[in-house]
C-alpha cells in the first residue's frame, strides 16, 4: 500500500526543487531534505505535506532490497501522517548503512529526522 496520492511527490522538477533549495538532517540510516510551501494566496490554506523516497543503488544492486526499504518507509510515513504539519515537500534519502534495517528502527529516525525539521506536531 502507497502513500495517499496528495501526499507524493512525483515530478522530477519537485525533487529537484528540494534537492537545491531544501535543508538537509541526516541520521545513520536516513537523510530528509525539507522545503517549507508558503500559503496559497488565494485561499490561505497549506498544500499537503508531499513526501519523495530515493533509494539508489549504492544501498543493493537488487531491486527487491530497494523496494523492500521503500515500503518500510512508506509504512513508517502513514503511521506518521496524522502529526504532520501541511505545507512541505520532503524527500528521504535511504543510506546504504540501512541494508537489513529492521522498520523499528527506521520508524524511530524517521520521527528523529521529522522532529529536527519541525515538520512533526509538538516540535
Amino acid at each position: 500500500m502507497s502513500l495517499p496520492k496528495p501526499h507524493r511527490l512525483r515530478r522530477r522538477q519537485d525533487f529537484q526543487k528540494v534537492y537545491q533549495q531544501g535543508k538537509r538532517h541526516q541520521q545513520a540510516h536516513l537523510t530528509l531534505r525539507s522545503l517549507r510551501h508558503l500559503p496559497d494566496a488565494q485561499t490561505e490554506n497549506l498544500p499537503a505535506t508531499r513526501f519523495g523516497i530515493s533509494v539508489s543503488q549504492k544501498v543493493s544492486k537488487k531491486a527487491v532490497v530497494r523496494n523492500l526499504l521503500k515500503r518500510q518507509v512508506k509504512a513508517a510515513l502513514r503511521q506518521l501522517l496524522p502529526q504532520i504539519h501541511s505545507g512541505w515537500s520532503i524527500v528521504i534519502g535511504v543510506r546504504p548503512s540501512a541494508h537489513g534495517c529492521e522498520y523499528v528502527e527506521i520508524l524511530r529516525e524517521l520521527e528523529q529526522l521529522l522532529a529536527a525539521a519541525e515538520v512533526l506536531d509538538g516540535y
